[in-house]
């Protein structure tokens, strides 16, 4: 928000009465307003553009010369989660800035289902030395599948309201369509509080098409990031719904949904771009936000709606374009300069008038604050978890259960059948088939539930991996062929207080903590990435072969993505929004 001083000092030095903190000399100004790319000089004052006019001639008290490069608005991500990234706020600074995102538009749902409103503000402690901008999403469901899980914390209508209220907040976080389908009275509060307030309501309508989500974008949802085919984004787009074209680590969307564009002749006015869910190791490998627009210009979207997609068409959404997505007079400083718009690679970038990274690399790097004892101890077992925890009962020679199908690069999934051999009175897993057991177990030591399951194409061979971050109550989740390989997987990571382990032949091989919340790490990007390859060259010893497994394993226990989730209370239809027995047909 601007305030008095600042529309003053604004004023008074593009009248030339005192002199501008920094003249950005010899650009190519990428204006995404009027779509034009013109030679010019970008002067500063403070955090705030004073004037893009050309031969303006303002007095500056340091002049760089651009040498020609493109000068663009920072990109915007529209829609992610840092508990994903396994970083903290300030260790995530030191990767996405270098890559031009200066404003994080974050769902903070992960920390808040741990930890409820005081998680949150343990989060938002660092904002004041951050050299990026976070803009919060407030967590619409907390817990998102209430009755079918156990989860840490409560997120209410007042509290969400009360949350609504701060700053840094931006929009309702995302919600998915059984509380607007079901008409269920807290949710559509929580909706309507928000609309009150002129902020928008984020969407989460995996799958769902005709009348559902005309009923679902009647409630007042703006947007939705869950799209995979093209004929969803057109849909979306047709009911007023703007579309967050996602590219995260396990949810590759940009390809299939840009290449629909092109192919139907859609404009790109009411296109945003996300991450949603994205490993710090591929943001620094492929890019952040910067990657989304790249590859878009490679598949032939032109540049200009590309970088607007990640600039102002953001700001337009979130209703906040008179501060942020544009280099024009008045609005905050944040500014990328690359030597092309066609591959942005920024050589520099400017975060409210401040030069935060150059050359890919940071200024300065963000330390990473102390985080307070009582969210690094979220992690309690009720009970012991011994092999026999996971013991499936079944009789004969072979039973059939009902599965979790993986579907490769999404988190949506597919509801089969298999029938799997019985051993001394226990359903095994299958090989052959490429089924492993599945379980999830509670984590905050209310009721000591395990939720047993099945999962195909996770490729584990032999072993056991386990996560304590597991969308969206965060008990622990773990796959694997042996259950006292699980056992031991998941008794690391309650000693761990979070994280991931991995166990083969009856021994932990590794393991990395993740103690914020069970979600995140203190260390700085460089130790979580070198920690992470070290336990995906572990994920390898079992046999698995996916790209991202942990990312993976974080996904397959969702209950709001279809068809089938599963909790530490059993398997979930998410469709119909309720609980299913193992066997099939029982």
């Amino acid at each position: 928000m601007r305030t008095f001083e600042e529309i003053k000092t604004t004023i008074e030095t593009g009248l030339g009465r005192s002199p501008c903190d920094l003249k950005l000399s010899n650009v190519k100004l990428v204006n995404v307003f009027s779509g034009e790319v013109y030679p010019t000089d970008i002067y500063i004052k403070g955090k705030r553009i004073v004037s893009i006019e050309p031969g303006a001639g303002l007095r500056a008290e340091t002049v760089i010369d651009c040498g020609g490069q493109y000068a663009m608005p920072g990109f915007i991500d529209s829609h992610m989660h840092f508990e994903s990234t396994m970083l903290s706020p300030e260790a995530l600074a030191n990767i996405v800035v270098p890559k031009g995102t200066t404003t994080l538009c974050a769902d903070l749902m992960e920390i808040a289902n741990v930890a409820g409103e005081e998680g949150l503000r343990a989060m938002l402690t660092s904002l004041e030395r951050l050299p990026y901008r976070m803009l919060i999403e407030v967590s619409s469901r907390v817990p998102t599948a209430p009755g079918l899980e156990t989860n840490g914390a409560v997120l209410g209508v007042e509290e969400v309201e009360r949350i609504m209220d701060w700053q840094e907040s931006i929009a309702l976080g995302e919600m998915d369509p059984s509380k607007i389908l079901m008409v269920r009275d807290e949710y559509l509060e929580k909706i309507q509080r928000t609309l009150a307030r002129r902020k928008i309501a984020n969407g989460h309508a995996i799958g769902r098409m005709g009348q559902e989500l005309n009923v679902y974008a009647s409630s007042g949802i703006s947007d939705d990031h869950e799209c995979v085919e093209p004929e969803e984004l057109l849909a979306r787009l047709r009911l007023g719904m703007r579309v967050l074209v996602r590219e995260g680590s396990t949810e590759r969307n940009v390809d299939a949904l840009m290449k629909g564009v092109l192919d139907m002749g859609l404009s790109c006015e009411n296109l945003c771009f996300c991450t949603d869910d994205k490993h710090a190791t591929e943001i620094l490998e492929e890019g952040h936000i910067n990657y989304n627009v790249n590859r878009s210009i490679q598949l032939g979207i032109d540049s200009m709606s590309a970088i607007q997609m990640a600039t102002i068409n953001a700001a337009r959404h979130f209703r906040i374009e008179d501060e942020i997505g544009s280099i024009t007079p008045g609005r905050l400083a944040d500014i990328i300069l690359s030597p092309s718009m066609e591959d942005v690679q920024p050589s520099m970038v400017l975060f409210e008038g401040k030069v935060v990274a150059k050359d890919g690399e940071m200024v300065e790097l963000c330390q990473v604050q102390t985080y307070p004892d009582w969210i690094k101890d979220t992690v309690h077992l009720k009970n012991p978890i011994t092999a026999e925890s996971f013991h499936i009962s079944g009789e004969g020679e072979t039973a059939c259960v009902n599965v979790i199908e993986l579907i490769d690069q999404q988190i949506i999934n597919r509801w089969i059948t298999a029938r799997l051999p019985v051993a001394d009175g226990a359903i095994q897993p299958d090989g052959t088939q490429d089924i492993a057991k599945l379980a999830v177990v509670e984590r905050y030591g209310k009721t000591g539930g395990v939720g047993l399951g099945f999962v195909k194409g996770f490729t584990i061979k032999r072993g056991a991996m386990a996560y304590s971050m597991s969308h969206d109550h965060h008990n622990i989740v773990v796959v694997g062929c042996a259950d006292a390989d699980m056992a031991l997987t998941v008794g690391e990571v309650a000693r761990l207080h979070g994280g991931f382990a991995v166990a083969l032949d009856g021994r932990i091989v590794n393991s990395m903590p993740l103690p914020i919340g069970g979600l995140m790490s203190e260390e700085p990007a460089a130790e979580v990435m070198r920690l992470l390859d070290g336990m995906n060259l572990a994920a390898k010893e079992t046999g698995c072969t996916l790209p991202a497994p942990f990312m993976t394993l974080s996904f397959i226990s969702l209950p709001t993505v279809p068809e089938l989730g599963i909790t530490d209370l059993g398997l979930v239809d998410v469709l119909r929004h309720k609980l299913i027995p193992l066997l099939a047909g029982s």
